[in-house]
């Protein structure tokens, strides 16, 4: 019988034999990806005596037809109850109201890491001539930076109101047409988020985690990210991490702390990938660094996501990517990304065994050249099959 994920008065998550886990379909190709990913999924948890007590709740499209909402408060109640969801795409509302239902879940619940790691499958079709070596895990600040939603329009009294006491008690010359956006970086956010990379660091054996940054400009918001980082390493990592600074690149068997400005990442990323191993960032960089990297190893359809709060063990696992729409229905696009994801949610709940099967199965799949039609275009000699075909070969690879 399924029962709710608990939690342990150690903050760890207790995870019955069969939690309820909250899902939403999606939106678009929603239809065709989710019951692919969810054949998989049920079959590497049966391999291990395990079972997953799906429980359907509603967001995007299909919620606003059924209730006229786009995200129901019983949705978001959902996922805080039960802690661990996963998600197809979602449309996000054109006008007023929510301006992203991924957004607005990440806040609503405070999902204060976005977890993206990328890695090359053998055999998947990549601009770049070596994306073997591309093996990156992104942790992307998910709550703060401009994403935060503080703006006000241009033209309207509030924009003028605080170019106006920008001017009086500031001296900033703002354009008077302008739209205007806060950018809150904080110590607490920061600190959170770099202390979940370096603690994700040191359990999984990583070489070294770059805070990746614009401090060289936003001195005060980016590079106080910078300085914090380091801050954090000496207070309270000190015996298994290590600053660049206090070691010159020799951190012995410690964690390698170090730094660099997101422009001067994005090109060596594409010139020696291999340097780079964790990297914890703030939330526009993250954006712009998960979908740079995502297409270094085949495209944001093959790549994971996850929201997460690493005090709760509250966690959403999505697809990456849109909703196509224009492919709904076809059972022909890419389950890749929100199977994957998929293999995050299996590891958050400690579930490694069938987390590990799955992608040693996809990797399998991959190699044998059967794809959907997304990779079939690119590849010689490859099989194309169909969304729900492409979850069959895995399972039967399981």
């Amino acid at each position: 019988m399924a029962e709710p994920i608990t939690v342990a008065d150690d903050g760890s998550l207790v995870v019955p034999d069969e939690p309820i886990v909250p899902f939403i379909e999606g939106d678009g190709t929603g239809v065709d990806i989710w019951p692919a990913t969810r054949l998989v999924l049920d079959a590497a948890a049966a391999r291990h005596g395990r079972r997953v007590g799906w429980t359907e709740v509603l967001a995007g499209g299909k919620a606003h037809d059924e209730c006229g909402e786009w995200l129901p408060t019983e949705t978001v109640e959902a996922f805080r109850r039960y802690r661990v969801g996963i998600k197809g795409p979602l449309t996000t509302p054109v006008g007023g109201g929510i301006r992203s239902l991924n957004v607005a879940l990440r806040q609503i619940l405070d999902l204060y890491v976005c977890l993206r790691p990328v890695r090359w499958f053998t055999g998947v079709p990549s601009p770049v001539r070596h994306p073997e070596k591309v093996d990156m895990v992104v942790f992307r600040e998910n709550t703060e930076d401009v994403y935060a939603g503080l703006e006000l329009a241009q033209g309207s009294p509030e924009a003028k109101k605080l170019i106006d006491y920008l001017a009086d008690e500031l001296g900033w010359a703002v354009r008077p047409d302008s739209g205007l956006g806060l950018k809150p970086i904080s110590i607490t956010g920061s600190k959170r988020l770099q202390r979940a990379a370096l603690t994700y660091a040191v359990n999984r054996g990583r070489r070294s985690v770059t805070l990746v940054h614009k401090g060289n400009i936003m001195k005060f918001t980016e590079g106080a990210f910078k300085a914090w980082g380091y801050e954090l390493v000496a207070e309270e990592f000190a015996d298994v991490a290590v600053g660049w600074d206090d070691c010159g690149g020799e951190p012995g068997d410690k964690v390698l702390v170090k730094d660099v400005i997101a422009d001067a990442f994005l090109q060596q990323i594409l010139t020696r990938p291999d340097e780079y191993d964790v990297i914890a960032t703030t939330n526009l960089n993250g954006d712009y660094i998960s979908d740079a990297l995502a297409a270094q190893v085949g495209g944001i359809g093959i790549a994971p996501g996850a929201n997460i709060n690493s005090v709760t063990g509250h966690g959403i696992f999505e697809a990456t990517h849109g909703t196509a729409p224009r492919y709904a229905g076809q059972d022909k696009v890419n389950p890749g990304s929100l199977l994957l994801s998929g293999v995050l949610m299996f590891e958050h709940l400690g579930w490694q065994d069938a987390a590990d099967d799955i992608v040693a199965a996809l990797e399998a799949t991959i190699a044998e050249r059967i794809v959907t039609y997304d990779f079939a275009r690119l590849m010689d000699g490859a099989t194309e099959v169909k969304t729900s075909e492409f979850a069959a070969a895995v399972v039967d690879r399981l």
